[in-house]
């Protein structure tokens, strides 16, 4: 019983999105696109509406006559992601095919797409609020203060009826809930996130929504080598926290629909095959452009990274190491041991928390990586590039 490609693609597309309004931090901002349209595959207009305000009514001439400026500005969008994943014939019997699919695809839209789109929106976001100069200087040790700096920040530019949010660093959301000030004010209410409503803890209304940190950076790069993803930008700076109205931005996903295609069908191998594409962006219109406010983490600046090894078993020394710095503070430092040249599977060395890192005297012959993460105010980690040792 051959699996009918076409009406399954349709359905895992419908429960994909689900998953997305479900897991992302930032898919409320699509809930905004209704009054965007596509001319193109990858360009959107928004329109952008202005109004002169109110002047006296004269006896005589009656009314004075007002101007309403619609501009329509055209936005092209910059992510076009993809990828082709397999599931091999022997892995699932005839019954299983559409659960065992399911669950795959809804897995990796879960811990792969998610996060990135997250990251990506964030980032865009954060960096508008720079350029423009909307930032403020928090202390970490006063979170609930800049929490509501930025608030005040947005509410000057947009009144106090707009509905606001505020995303937060998972390590300054952990601090945030510890001070005194906020375990007094703090709320649960109702948070709607496409056609899921969600509970969520709130400040005077403002909805607070905690983002883990990796994706909580200013700049990423989105790989596009075999292992895809995406990593923080060679000068990412943490976002501790970032206010914006909940309608300041529109996220358009254009998710293509699902190809999916059956073992006769896959003329690469004998397996289940399935094609995910999307299209994506996050837009804020020029009337909204000062409502984006954010707090940021100082530079961290890298002057000196660690080196690549060669040392030999059995008779192994050395060390790597690090050289980092930020104006004004002190760094602390951890090092992590990984799978690969990009980090994969990270895992923290124990007891290595200077600036360089011993190599371990009991590595066999083969290759290992390393990489130290500069920790500023037990927040913000930007990581050195991953080096690599080989042992012969």
């Amino acid at each position: 019983m051959p699996i009918n490609s076409l009406e399954n693609a349709s359905k895992y597309s419908d429960e994909l999105d689900k998953v997305f309004e479900q897991k992302s931090a930032t898919g409320f901002f699509a809930d905004n696109t209704l009054a965007t349209k596509f001319v193109g595959a990858k360009t959107v207009i928004i329109p952008d509406v202005d109004f002169q305000g109110l002047a006296d009514y004269d006896r005589d001439t009656g009314f004075s006559r007002g101007a309403i400026t619609v501009s329509n500005t055209s936005y092209t969008m910059a992510m076009d992601r993809a990828r082709s994943l397999q599931i091999d014939r022997e892995d699932m019997d005839e019954t299983g095919i559409a659960n065992l699919a399911g669950k795959i695809l809804g897995e990796y839209v879960r811990t792969k797409v998610v996060p990135e789109c997250d990251a990506y929106v964030i980032s865009k976001l954060a960096g508008l609020a720079a350029t423009r100069s909307n930032l403020i200087n928090g202390n970490v040790a006063k979170p609930f203060e800049a929490l509501c700096d930025l608030i005040t920040e947005v509410q000057s530019k947009v009144g106090y009826d707009e509905e606001l949010v505020a995303f937060v660093d998972s390590a300054m959301y952990a601090t945030l809930q510890n001070s005194n000030e906020i375990s007094r004010m703090i709320t649960v209410s109702d948070f709607k996130q496409g056609e899921i409503t969600l509970k969520v803890k709130s400040i005077n209304g403002v909805a607070i929504i905690p983002v883990v940190s990796e994706r909580m950076k200013t700049s990423y790069t989105f790989n596009n080598t075999t292992a895809g993803g995406f990593t923080p930008g060679a000068n990412a700076r943490e976002v501790y926290m970032l206010v914006c109205p909940k309608s300041g931005a529109h996220l358009v996903k254009k998710t293509e629909q699902m190809r999916i295609f059956t073992p006769e069908q896959n003329i690469d191998a004998d397996a289940y095959k399935f094609d995910y594409r999307i299209y994506y962006d996050v837009f804020v219109e020029k009337s909204g452009l000062d409502s984006v406010w954010a707090w940021i983490s100082p530079v961290v600046t890298i002057s000196a990274q660690p080196s690549n090894k060669s040392v030999t078993a059995g008779s192994i020394s050395g060390s790597l190491s690090v050289t980092a710095s930020c104006s004004g503070s002190t760094l602390t430092y951890q090092w992590y041991a990984c799978e690969d040249a990009n980090g994969t599977g990270a895992v923290k060395v124990a007891g290595e928390t200077s600036s360089s890192m011993t190599i371990p005297t009991d590595l066999t012959a083969g290759t290992s990586y390393s990489f130290a993460q500069s920790i500023l105010d037990g927040i913000a980690r930007p990581d050195s590039r991953v080096a690599k040792v080989t042992v012969s």
